[in-house]
């Protein structure tokens, strides 16, 4: 009897600790074992009440201002920065916290820039003001898990404990069990388009807490000052914000269930997503499916960037993170390896008088991180890559050797800077880092 007592407390302490292993993410100060506890089992109508308090814990907003401190950013409206705010962080976070408590809190105007997007034109970002940012983090850290208890497998994007990976590896997974047929969707100005009503919605079916509501609903009105320009939205979530990501995976989590209660395998990040079929009937029904969905929450199917495929036949291949699946092959797609080939140019440039051992410690990080994320593409990338880094600091060096020409002296350059020659000066080099990923571990047959 007392064995089996002793077995019953083991399981129970095992149950828990799997339990908490589950939610080791979340703030602590936030979502004690009770809450988690709660997370599991179901809370009284499947919504939450009096969360209210949790937002403007002291504890709550320090663990928020820790976040966005190590983020950094610039300063937004008010011109605070975030050193600034930290030179009297004691002072602010106690405001904040007042403000809150007492319902006097109001958000700043997000300040609005323009920022390069790595497929040429400009990309809107909204940079709210520090204080702001602070109190969205709080925010998140009080609802994000009560959304993620929630979300399904099929979503990557803005997730903890998930990423870009593990939905590239999903993907390749079922396109070796035949599902290569490929319904590849991409949604037009997603952010932009979200409807405020809609999404509102959404957010009550799990939170009945009125002044989380309001704050939620605070933040997808905040004023938006570009210039001298200021106005409004009416639609959309603002890319910037802390707390946008997670309303947005919010916003598509029934389209993630719609397709799965319809049997289909679907790999979502942000609003990026690929659903893959084992045949071309299927992969048509699935996006009849997605455009009504779609249509349906006041969205738009990106004309360009949408389209079905088998993606094992060349020509109808797929982009998806980066990467360009075809004719079973992974490649770097076009736009991701140019934009890692400006990083280089704006590294190399010609005038640029290093010496080339500064050059290479200074290129390595950038190459070595490049390198763990398309390490999977196919084995002529790198090769290919190397010979142009070399090249265009062998084109560096014979600028800085002043009164000598670079015209019609290749070989001679080659020769004075073989291969051999960057090793030594500790030049990463992507094709013996993939040889070597390519190598048996010890230990494995």
């Amino acid at each position: 009897m007392q064995q089996n007592v002793i077995s019953s407390v083991s399981e129970t302490t095992k149950q828990e600790t799997e339990t908490y292993a589950h939610w080791s993410w979340v703030e602590a100060s936030v979502w004690t074992k009770p809450m988690l506890a709660a997370l599991d089992n179901g809370v009284k109508g499947g919504k939450w009440f009096s969360l209210w308090d949790k937002v403007y814990a002291p504890a709550t907003l320090l663990a928020a201002w820790k976040q966005v401190k190590r983020n950094k950013g610039c300063h937004g409206i008010d011109g605070v920065s975030v050193e600034r705010f930290a030179a009297g962080q004691d002072i602010y976070l106690q405001e904040l916290h007042q403000a809150l408590k007492e319902g006097c809190y109001q958000p700043l105007p997000v300040k609005r820039v323009l920022i390069p997007k790595a497929g040429g034109g400009k990309r809107p970002l909204g940079i709210p003001a520090v204080k702001d940012r602070i109190v969205q983090a709080a925010l998140k850290l009080v609802i994000e898990p009560i959304f993620e208890n929630e979300f399904v497998s099929s979503s990557y994007g803005f997730r903890p404990q998930r990423g870009c990976k593990n939905a590239l590896w999903k993907v390749d997974k079922h396109l070796k069990m035949g599902q290569t047929w490929v319904v590849d969707a991409d949604m037009k100005n997603y952010f932009d388009t979200i409807s405020h009503t809609k999404l509102m919605l959404e957010v009550e079916k799990y939170i009945s807490d009125g002044k989380v509501l309001n704050l939620i609903e605070a933040y997808l009105k905040q004023d938006i000052i570009n210039g001298l320009e200021q106005w409004t939205p009416t639609a959309g979530t603002p890319q910037g914000a802390i707390i946008s990501p997670l309303l947005a995976n919010l916003y598509l989590h029934e389209l993630d269930k719609t397709m799965m209660q319809a049997g289909y395998t679907m790999v979502r990040y942000a609003d990026d997503f690929v659903i893959l079929c084992d045949s071309q009937d299927k992969a048509e029904q699935a996006l009849v499916m997605i455009r009504q969905w779609v249509d349906d929450r006041e969205l738009i199917l990106h004309p360009d960037k949408t389209h079905i495929g088998n993606c094992m036949i060349k020509g109808q291949g797929f982009e998806f993170l980066g990467y360009r699946f075809e004719a079973g092959k992974r490649f770097v797609r076009k736009k991701s390896m140019d934009a890692f080939k400006d990083k280089i140019r704006s590294k190399t440039k010609r005038g640029r008088g290093d010496s080339m051992e500064c050059i290479a410690k200074d290129l390595n990080p950038m190459l070595r991180g490049w390198f763990n994320y398309f390490k999977h593409a196919n084995k002529w990338t790198f090769p290919k890559l190397d010979g142009f880094i070399r090249r265009r600091l062998r084109s560096l060096r014979c600028k800085q050797m002043k009164g000598y020409s670079c015209f019609g002296r290749t070989q001679w350059l080659h020769k004075q800077m073989p291969n051999t020659y960057f090793a030594e000066q500790g030049l990463f080099s992507l094709e013996e880092a993939y040889v070597m990923a390519c190598q048996p571990r010890c230990g494995n047959s």
